[in-house]
């Protein structure tokens, strides 16, 4: 995967080791705000790193349900005029009336999302469904998901400073990867990406993160359709209570030969047969 324009930034740095300084070259993943626009008007500021906003500004809007089909969907354009290209425009059917975010505001940064949506009753509110996949994967594929994940971060590879999102087939085959230095955008820039190409719900694939699968990584794979999550860390006591309420297999500490199954168990571990797509 090519790394996207303007997301490693060259730096000249002093390293010491063992007593000695000396100068060097070193990269550092890029990190600068986005403005989501819609109908004309500011929806969110998102602190991203540059790279796939077109896919970033989709998820952002299906996975938050501001969105329910991609037929609402005139353009997703770079604004023109915008300092660096750091705003993105948003075109509806219909405009604005068909918008579900009339009156919302959100504030998100790199590190913690969307600020504010702290709790399960929002989502239940929202009306996310239970996923509805017999989707189910073989632990020993599973188990060699998180080598080929970092084999294919780029960036991350240059810097140490990103988080990636990957979808992947049953067989283990990789599908898409996005990284971003917001583990909630490398996501949304994932599920921006499926929905873009129409292949909404992903519910054949198995989501692996590289951080810890939180609740909006949870709610995120939830709107998805998204049935297996995995992640390298631990998830959050509000993203299991979330996948045990909506069906979603959730998979956290998934490292070497371990991994620990906090809830959907009989997709992995269980009474489902494997699918093979």
């Amino acid at each position: 995967m090519p790394t996207p324009q303007r997301s490693v930034l060259r730096t000249r740095i002093i390293e010491w080791e063992d007593g000695v300084a000396s100068p060097a070259d070193d990269y550092l993943a890029v990190e600068e705000p986005l403005e989501i626009r819609v109908c004309g008007k500011p929806l969110t500021v998102t602190m991203r790193t540059p790279g796939h906003d077109r896919e970033l500004a989709a998820g952002f809007l299906w996975t938050e349900g501001l969105i329910e089909d991609y037929g609402q969907i005139v353009s997703i354009e770079a604004v023109e005029g915008a300092h660096k290209g750091n705003q993105i425009g948003v075109e509806l059917r219909g405009g604005s009336s068909e918008f579900n975010g009339e009156g919302r505001n959100f504030i998100a940064a790199s590190g913690c999302g969307v600020c504010g949506k702290a709790s399960i009753e929002a989502v239940r509110a929202r009306g996310l469904r239970p996923v509805r996949s017999e989707f189910a994967i073989d632990p020993e594929v599973l188990c060699a998901l998180p080598g080929k994940l970092r084999a294919e971060q780029e960036v991350f590879g240059r810097t140490g400073a990103l988080h990636a999102a990957a979808l992947f087939s049953g067989m283990g085959e990789l599908i898409a990867l996005r990284e971003d230095i917001g583990r909630h955008n490398a996501v949304d820039k994932i599920v921006g990406w499926a929905l873009l190409e129409r292949q909404l719900p992903l519910s054949n694939c198995i989501l692996m993160v590289s951080g810890r699968g939180g609740f909006e990584i949870a709610q995120k794979a939830i709107a998805a359709g998204v049935p297996v999550l995995a992640s390298v860390s631990a998830p959050s006591s509000l993203a299991v209570q979330l996948a045990r309420e909506l069906d979603l297999t959730l998979v956290g500490f998934l490292r070497g030969r371990r991994f620990v199954v906090y809830a959907g168990e009989d997709r992995c571990v269980g009474r489902r047969k494997t699918v093979t797509p």
